[in-house]
């Protein structure tokens, strides 16, 4: 596919705002990615792409503690790399719904609602499994 998703190890940041830098590259390349993600895997009847764009910015807040420049490339890293997979089709819809429009959290809830008399065997078994 693509050529320009293959993953770089790039030098490692001088700063905290070089890192920081980065993440908004990330965030940019993976809003632009969004339309042949759509389209890739057929995510029109359950997602739009700004839903999709604010998972992204949530996963990306989810580590804005984070002020050491190396951790910060080494998300940078993963992310990329995981976006390269997304991109190249490595993985399948049901995990890209699962992972990325629904959440790990929400399968959970919406299985317990969806049947109030699953039995303590399934709701350990749903919970060790998607949390």
């Amino acid at each position: 596919m693509s050529s320009a998703f293959r993953v770089k190890v790039p030098a490692n940041s001088a700063s905290v705002e070089e890192a920081r830098k980065r993440v908004f590259q990330f965030f940019k390349e993976a809003c632009r990615s969004l339309p042949s993600v759509m389209e890739i895997y057929n995510l029109y009847d359950i997602a739009t792409i700004s839903q999709l764009r604010s998972n992204i910015a949530a996963q990306i807040r989810k580590n804005a503690h984070v002020k050491d420049p190396k951790v910060i490339d080494m998300l940078v890293f993963k992310g990329t790399e995981e976006l390269g997979n997304v991109v190249e089709q490595a993985k399948q819809r049901h995990h890209i719904i699962g992972q990325y429009v629904v959440g790990r959290q929400d399968l959970f809830k919406d299985s317990s609602v969806k049947d109030p008399n699953l039995s303590p065997f399934l709701k350990n078994f749903y919970t060790s499994n998607y949390f």
